[in-house]
C-alpha cells in the first residue's frame, strides 16, 4: 500500500512539474521578431520593446552618455546575410548584438561581435565591429519602444530607432548586388546561362551585354529554344544590332512553331512586328 502511495505521488510531482514547464510568464516588454529584405540581402532584427508607463525617458530611464542595450530584457540582435555599409562604413555579414549611446544631438550605432548578453551589463568594447554616428530627429510620440525598417529601395534601407518622440535613422546599404549576382552566376553557369543572361539585360547592365550573348550562345549550342533565341533577339537589338535581332527573332518563330508541342510565339512575333516597324 506505502508502495502504491508513492508511486501516485511521484507521477503527480511529474506532471505537475510538466504542466508548470510549459507555462510562459509574460514580460512586461514583449519580444519582437522582424525580417526585411533588401536586394538580396536577409536583415533580421529581434529585440524588447519596453514602453514608457509614464516615466521619464531620456537621461533617467535611459542615460544619457552611456551604453544601452536599445531596447530590454536581453541585448537586441541584428543579423545580415551579407556584407553591408551602415552609414557608409562596412559591416561584415554576421550577427551582432546592437548597442546605442544616446545623446542629445548625436547617437553612437554599435555593432558589437558577442551578440547573445543580457542587456549592456557585460558589455565590451574591445569585441565592437563597428560604430557609427546618428543624429536624433523628432518625431511623433511612441509609448512603445521600435525598431523600424523604411524606404526599402533595390540596395537601400533606413534603420529607425524610435520611442517616446525621438528618431535615430541610420542608412544600410547592401553594396554590389549585380557583381555578386554576376560573381555567383559565373560561378554556377550551368543550367542559369539564360538566368543570368536575363538578369543583364533587364537590370541594363550594359557592360556585361557582350558576355551575356556568350551565355546565351552557349546555351543555344546545348538546346535551341524559341524563348533563348527570342532574349537573344532583344539583347542584340539592346545593342544595336537590329538585323542580327530580326533573324534572331524571326528564328524564334520558327523554332517555335516547329517544336512539338508548338510553343507560344505570340511575343516573338510581336517583338519582331515591333522591329520591322521601328525600320
Amino acid at each position: 500500500m506505502k508502495k502504491t502511495i508513492y508511486l501516485i505521488g511521484i507521477i503527480t510531482i511529474v506532471f505537475a512539474t510538466n504542466v508548470f514547464a510549459q507555462v510562459t510568464l509574460p514580460r512586461a516588454s514583449q519580444r519582437s521578431a522582424m525580417s526585411q529584405t533588401v536586394g538580396d540581402t536577409e536583415i533580421s532584427i529581434v529585440y524588447h520593446r519596453p514602453n514608457i508607463n509614464n516615466r521619464p525617458v531620456w537621461g533617467e530611464l535611459v542615460p544619457l552618455g552611456e551604453v544601452w542595450r536599445t531596447g530590454a530584457n536581453e541585448a537586441t540582435v541584428f543579423e545580415i546575410s551579407n556584407d553591408v555599409l551602415i552609414n557608409g562604413q562596412k559591416l561584415p555579414k554576421g550577427k551582432y548584438s546592437l548597442h546605442t549611446i544616446p545623446n542629445k544631438d548625436e547617437w553612437t550605432i554599435i555593432f558589437n561581435k558577442t551578440w547573445n548578453q543580457w542587456g549592456s551589463f557585460n558589455y565590451k568594447a574591445e569585441e565592437d565591429a563597428l560604430r557609427v554616428t546618428a543624429k536624433p530627429v523628432a518625431g511623433e510620440h511612441r509609448e512603445t519602444m521600435a525598431i523600424d525598417i523604411n524606404n526599402v529601395t533595390g540596395t537601400t534601407a533606413d534603420v529607425v530607432i524610435a520611442w517616446e518622440k525621438v528618431r535615430v535613422p541610420f542608412k544600410l546599404d547592401v553594396g554590389d548586388l549585380n557583381g555578386r549576382f554576376l560573381s555567383s552566376a559565373r560561378r554556377q553557369m550551368t543550367g542559369n546561362s539564360l538566368t543570368a543572361a536575363r538578369f543583364v539585360l533587364e537590370s541594363k547592365l550594359t557592360a556585361n551585354y557582350a558576355e551575356a550573348l556568350v551565355w546565351i550562345d552557349d546555351s543555344l549550342a546545348i538546346s535551341e529554344t524559341s524563348g533563348a533565341l527570342l532574349l537573344k533577339a532583344r539583347l542584340l537589338n539592346e545593342m544595336g544590332k537590329k538585323p542580327e535581332a530580326i533573324a534572331a527573332a524571326e528564328k524564334s518563330i520558327q523554332v517555335g512553331k516547329a517544336a512539338t508541342p508548338a510553343a507560344n510565339v505570340s511575343g516573338a512575333e510581336g517583338f519582331l512586328k515591333q522591329l520591322k516597324g521601328s525600320n
